[in-house]
């Protein structure tokens, strides 16, 4: 069908259109979002500024296309999750997958960690604010006391804390995905318990 289509197109053209995404990726991070400019990621990619500006037109459009690829398995993952039976398995099931979209994502979240004030004035932030909601309200029963809602809230905040803030807790990276995963699962069991009454 269509998205075949779209996705071989994209495929076609995709290796400049993610070097450009990568090589900016780099450069936000390294010196922030708002000190980088098109003509510096043209130098780094050592292409004209013309070639650039053919796939992209601005800095804020680089960034949004990297937030949408790199952040699509999220969208993917909510559309899965909405199908699915509210069931504690189900929402174990959104916490692994959402813990291996950030890892694959990384580079990202780090880069909209470090430059939160940047994200605020941009779009992604509140594209980023969507798919949380999103993902709240699967996890989240509707008559869930406020004690389970904020556990559900903070088994996400648990993975990305695990990204940031624990990066420096324990040097081995498989570990501490392990230990992370099992906080953010517990606190979605107990949640789930407790509403289900069991």
């Amino acid at each position: 069908m269509g998205g075949t289509m779209d996705g071989t197109k994209q495929r076609r053209r995709g290796n400049t259109r993610q070097r450009i995404q990568d090589e900016a990726l780099e450069l936000f991070a390294e010196q922030g979002y708002e000190k980088t400019s098109l003509r510096e990621i043209a130098e780094r990619l050592d292409v004209t500024k013309a070639a650039l500006y053919y796939h992209f037109k601005t800095k804020e459009e680089i960034l949004v296309s990297i937030f949408e690829d790199l952040s699509r398995p999220i969208e993917d993952l909510i559309e899965w999750g909405r199908r699915q039976p509210h069931s504690l398995e189900t929402k174990q099931e959104i916490i692994r997958r959402y813990s291996a979209a950030l890892r694959d994502a990384a580079p990202l979240f780090r880069f909209m960690q470090e430059n939160q004030a940047a994200i605020r004035e941009l779009r992604i932030g509140d594209m980023f604010k969507t798919k949380m909601l999103g993902l709240r309200d699967i996890l989240i029963d509707p008559d869930a006391d406020l004690v389970d809602q904020v556990r559900c809230i903070s088994a996400l905040f648990t993975l990305h804390a695990g990204m940031h803030v624990l990066q420096d807790v324990e040097s081995d990276p498989a570990k501490r995905h392990e230990a992370v995963l099992e906080v953010a699962v517990d606190l979605i069991t107990q949640a789930h318990r407790h509403t289900a009454g069991d």
